[in-house]
């Protein structure tokens, strides 16, 4: 377990300090020169980094530098309802490309589609070391058999997507909830320093939890903490995918702010959030109102999150970010008029709206694989993994 850690502690420092000598991995990490030796010596074996320039600086003998492997990536996918993105990523989060991919209602048709697009995009990147594939789903994954275990606005219920692109594509898969994916990647790419108490809030066409306690992901049980999305709040509400009236997400996800400018504009023609969005960028006043609307009902449903778990930080990911300058604002009056007793917690936006899941995506694999900022889940079964890396 210590050589765990401390393997995680020296492949952090290189991440975020690279280029680094052994020396100052030693200095920062306050580990003994042979132990880092060790370590970095696994890390190279292992592919996940390499040896760069040689730098001599004063007396002494001269440092060779030390970088993550820019060739090694991970291709990304993040299925939605509608449609489906996949990327190739490397270890810093750099984007080499990316393309949408319109789904099928039917997993099986979808699937085969989404890996045509894969081979296609991995044939693009010779050279690249392929370390498997990482998916964010807008559901619950049991966190034993990997299959669906509740997604009511993809309706792919027990189809199993990760033997699916195993089989398919010959690479490891690691698949989960699109919240935790998000907050996962933002622990890898380090923009929680200090924080162990937050959650994460994904809004989409539905509304996804992830909560981070005492610094560990937490799923729950069977992988289903954090459903706030579909606690019900109106019981007159719209009728929820999940079977259920007024939930949660029904007021403040994107298919809430949606059918919000749809009643406002009878003679509108709008059919995704983004076109909302522009309008909304352009100031027409119905579109404008549609989201401040949908923020002021995501901001009184955040009372379900400090109530119940009293995080030091709640992170807003999703397209709604694009205006937050405008429904920022909103949300945190929301936010601080629902607390119990007490100042409200910090209110921030994670990542880009349009790619944070598959920048989650692809530290949900690395993480996994890597053992970096392990997962909470403690598997009752060992299956073999199928998918070492592959290279184009």
């Amino acid at each position: 377990m210590a050589r765990d850690i401390n393997r995680d502690i020296v492949l952090e420092f290189i991440r975020f300090r690279q280029p680094v000598s052994r020396v100052d991995l030693s200095r920062l990490s306050g580990l003994q020169p042979s132990t880092i030796s060790a370590i970095v010596e696994d890390l190279l074996d292992e592919g996940w980094i390499r040896e760069g320039a040689v730098v001599r600086a004063g007396r002494g003998r001269p440092s060779t530098m030390l970088s993550v492997n820019d060739d090694l990536v991970t291709l990304a996918l993040d299925i939605r309802p509608s449609q489906a993105i996949v990327a190739v990523v490397d270890l810093t989060g750099r984007f080499l490309s990316h393309e949408v991919v319109t789904t099928a209602t039917d997993p099986q048709t979808a699937i085969a589609k989404l890996v045509k697009k894969m081979q296609s995009l991995r044939g693009k990147h010779q050279g690249k070391t392929f370390e498997g594939i990482g998916v964010s789903v807008p559901g619950r994954v049991d966190p034993l058999t990997h299959r669906l275990l509740m997604a009511p606005n993809l309706k792919w219920d027990g189809f199993d997507i990760r033997s699916a692109l195993e089989e398919a594509m010959d690479l490891q898969v690691e698949i989960d909830n699109d919240a935790n994916a998000c907050l996962l990647s933002e622990l890898w790419f380090g923009r929680l320093e200090g924080v162990r108490n937050a959650v994460l809030v994904a809004v989409s066409e539905g509304l996804g939890t992830a909560i981070l306690a005492g610094g560990q992901l937490h799923s729950g049980f069977n992988g289903l903490a954090g459903e706030f999305g579909h606690i019900p709040i109106d019981p007159k509400g719209p009728m929820c995918g999940c079977g259920r009236r007024g939930c949660w997400e029904m007021f403040a996800s994107s298919r809430a702010a949606l059918r919000i400018y749809r009643t406002l504009s009878r003679k509108s023609q709008v059919q995704d959030i983004r076109s909302l969005l522009r309008l909304v960028q352009d100031g027409d006043p119905l579109a404008i109102r549609a989201v401040k609307t949908q923020a002021t009902a995501l901001g009184q449903g955040l009372r379900l999150i400090t109530a119940a778990l009293s995080p030091e930080q709640i992170l807003i990911t999703g397209e709604i970010t694009s205006c937050w300058d405008l429904v920022g604002p909103v949300v945190q009056q929301e936010l601080e008029e629902g607390m119990l007793a007490g100042a409200a917690p910090r209110l921030t936006t994670a990542g880009d709206g349009y790619l944070a899941r598959l920048s989650g995506g692809a530290a949900l694999l690395l993480q996994r694989h890597s053992h970096y900022h392990r997962s909470t889940h403690v598997s009752r079964t060992v299956k073999p993994r199928r998918g070492t890396r592959t290279r184009s």
